[in-house]
């Protein structure tokens, strides 16, 4: 439930008592409170403040806001916690309930026996409390040991807070640690670094320094080595060559020598980094990534030697399958039928208008008749829905395949489905391939019964995976998958511009941009101010009322968040005119959104632990994905409810963080989708996202309706730009080794 802040705005102090705990999620500590400030009256105060409880007196630093439906609240930054001095204030306190096992009765009786040292004796005589008529023993500890819980977390939190560090860390390190978590930090500050926790690298080594660790300490040494290969990976890298780790190391801790080569050897060491020379460099690999680079080519390389026999009348099949589907294959497309009839894997690729589907759903009808049961599946919940309505059949993200769970220790992502407890299918296929990462393609195939077919589709040419790798690009480069490229656009496709441009990026060839075309356009606009001031009159006006696309089946596109033309500015002049507030239209602020009923928005981030429901069916589950876009149904008070395709999710107000308007979206992040329209602003775009990659991947995204609106230079600049980022993976490297091939 936090509140906007406007940018620059000065932090304030504030202190008193927590009259009320009004809201408190006990996984990560946020907290809504009523904080009585004495002759400045009752504040609303909102913030991570884990194990707060009526009757201690906070000091607080933060920022004002105003919420639109609730008024004027504190949004906590920096917290400190002082317990009740006094026994009336030490008797409200344990009266209130803070203290498990205690009530107003017994309160009543432990100040009147151990007056103003009564927390004291709790914490650390808990005995003691046997002495009081009515509590035993057993009682007496386990109120000594609620307290003594609380007291620890109070602890950590203060000290977190006194250092300026994310509170939201405070819940899973209590969890990990215990008691001792405070000591655990100071003996070892970079434990802070760990993924799980979000803190940034920044703070946890400028509070290493303030606490005493020295420059080249060995343990910050070997923090800024695993953070280097961690944010590198998140860059899309599976491995860095070891000069380069050892650079961008000294560069990120200004420290040079050999205590950086002693860190990472201590690294290798223990397990943490794997060193392998490999394609002609010294690769150091965060072990999990090795390990996963290392079984994708060796399942991969067992599956490609895999030679299956394909059925005796498999013309007949073909033939009959042609006939209930209404077609005749072409060459192309009839080899990739026949490929998936002999081999366990194989790539099917192609660009729009290339018969990717027809070809899909022929191998989809020939497991059927070959009485397979065939998954199907897709990165992202669009994608999964597209997939299933290609193919008449159900279909759902990999992640939900897999049965995705969060460990609850280490906070990381874990499945259900793997070696121990493989998949039920026969076959699998997957659709958006060029989307899925190397760690999600190893816990893919590590499901996957030893007898299992896998069909991987997708377009190369589109954008590669957020996360580390470029699977698909490796595994066509190799040479050795099973693999069918369709190349020829049929005539049906041939009379679409939105194809015939999108080939043509492909090759070099700018967009014609003369708007003869019924589904391609170009709106020139010199400045960003006018380009979002055009995307807003068309999703808005021009083509409702003279195309009779409705605003909901628009989807506006940048290559950039940031900017005048980014998705961030986008964003707010779109819900401006397309959902403005209303009387009686529930919304809800937080951080700079504010979120209305109404909004189309995206999930950010995977949360495994999000339930939805179906209204319609009464089915319930687990799982809200990166990527996934709904309307948000209901706003206020209590957070706000989003319908997903039908299924409903309660964001209680902590979570409402992993929500972004999505009126407008990056390229990357539409990647998997499909829209009816797509309207992409071209302006003011920073050089690292002028590829020929995005203008492709964002042209592809569009079904009817392609505008393009901006920079005609800029996308020159675009096409004219075919340099891939490189990605260090060994994956086309280790799959030839595993075929017996030479690099």
């Amino acid at each position: 439930m936090a509140v906007e802040r406007s940018e620059g705005q000065e932090w304030n102090h504030i202190e008193g008592a927590v009259e009320a705990v009004l809201f408190r999620n006990e996984e990560n500590g946020y907290t809504v409170l009523k904080l009585d400030c004495g002759e400045k009256g009752d504040v609303a105060v909102v913030g991570c403040m884990p194990g707060v409880t009526p009757g201690e007196r906070l000091e607080l630093e933060g920022t004002w806001g105003r919420h639109p439906s609730y008024g004027e609240q504190f949004k906590a930054e920096v917290v400190v916690r002082r317990l009740p001095e006094g026994e009336r204030a030490i008797f409200e306190y344990l009266a209130s309930g803070a203290v498990k096992g205690v009530r107003m009765g017994t309160a009543r009786q432990i100040v009147d026996r151990f007056g103003e040292k009564a927390l004291e004796i709790i914490e650390n005589e808990p005995e003691r409390l046997a002495e009081i008529r009515g509590i035993t023993p057993k009682r007496a500890r386990a109120i000594g040991e609620a307290f003594r819980e609380q007291m620890g977390m109070r602890r950590l939190a203060e000290f977190l807070s006194e250092h300026r560090l994310p509170l939201a860390a405070a819940v899973p390190l209590y969890k990990r640690f215990g008691d001792v978590a405070v000591e655990v930090v100071r003996d070892n500050p970079y434990l802070l670094a760990d993924r799980s926790l979000e803190v940034p690298f920044a703070q946890v080594d400028a509070l290493a320094i303030e606490l005493g660790v020295a420059g080249d300490d060995p343990q910050r040494v070997e923090a800024a080595l695993q953070f280097e290969l961690d944010h590198n990976a998140n860059n899309g890298h599976v491995f860095l060559p070891r000069e380069k780790l050892l650079a961008a190391t000294a560069a990120l801790i200004g420290v040079e020598g050999d205590c950086l080569d002693k860190g990472l050897e201590e690294l290798i060491r223990r397990g943490e980094v794997v060193r392998e020379d490999i394609a002609g460099v010294t690769a150091c690999y965060p072990a999990e990534l090795y390990e996963a680079e290392c079984y994708v080519a060796m399942r991969l390389g067992e599956m490609c030697s895999a030679e299956l026999r394909a059925p005796d009348d498999l013309d007949r099949l073909i033939g009959r399958i042609e006939k209930e589907q209404g077609i005749v294959y072409a060459e192309q497309q009839r080899e990739a039928v026949e490929l998936a009839a002999s081999r366990q894997v194989m790539l099917l690729t192609g660009g729009p208008g290339t018969g990717k589907t027809t070809s899909l759903r022929g191998v989809l009808a020939l497991f059927d008749r070959l009485g397979l049961e065939t998954a199907l599946a897709a990165p992202t919940g669009r994608a999964a829905k597209k997939l299933a309505e290609t193919c008449g059949t159900e279909a759902a993200t990999i992640h939900r395949l897999l049965c995705t769970q969060l460990d609850p220790f280490t906070g990381m992502l874990a499945f259900t489905k793997n070696q121990d407890e493989p998949l039920e299918a026969d076959a699998v296929i997957v659709d958006e391939t060029s989307m899925v990462d190397m760690s999600l393609m190893a816990a893919l195939l590590a499901a996957l019964r030893s007898d299992c077919r896998l069909v991987l589709v997708g377009d190369p040419d589109q954008l590669p995976s957020v996360g580390p790798g470029n699977v698909l690009d490796h595994l066509l480069r190799s040479g050795v998958v099973p693999s069918v490229r369709l190349t020829e656009i049929f005539r049906q496709a041939r009379e679409s511009a939105i194809v015939m441009n999108a080939h043509g990026v492909n090759e070099g060839k700018a967009p014609r941009l003369d708007n003869r075309s019924r589904d391609f356009f170009y709106l020139g606009r010199r400045d960003a101010a006018r380009t979002a001031e055009t995307v807003v009159e068309l999703c808005q006006t021009r083509l409702p009322k003279n195309m009779g696309i409705p605003p909901e089946q628009i989807q506006v596109l940048s290559p950039t968040r940031r900017r005048g033309a980014g998705t961030a500015a986008l964003n707010r002049a779109l819900q401006d005119a397309l959902n403005p507030p209303a009387e009686g239209k529930g919304e809800r602020a937080f951080g700079q959104y504010i979120f209305r009923e109404g909004d189309r928005v995206m999930q950010v981030k995977n949360n495994y632990d999000l339930f939805w429901e179906d209204p319609n069916t009464g089915e319930r589950d687990m799982g809200v994905f990166n990527g996934d876009v709904g309307i948000i149904q209901e706003a206020g008070g209590g957070g706000v409810t989003v319908s997903f395709d039908g299924h409903l999710v309660v964001y209680p107000p902590e979570l409402l963080g992993e929500l972004e308007p999505a009126y407008a979206v990056t390229v990357h992040k539409a990647q998997g989708s499909e829209y009816r329209a797509v309207i992409l602003a071209l302006s003011d775009v920073p050089p690292s996202l002028l590829a020929r990659g995005v203008l492709y991947t964002a042209i592809t995204r569009a079904r009817e309706l392609f505008i393009l609106v901006g920079s005609d230079e800029l996308m020159a600049k675009m096409v004219a730009n075919d340099r891939h980022t490189r990605r260090y993976s060994a994956l086309r490297t280790r799959l030839l080794r595993e075929m017996g091939a030479e690099a």
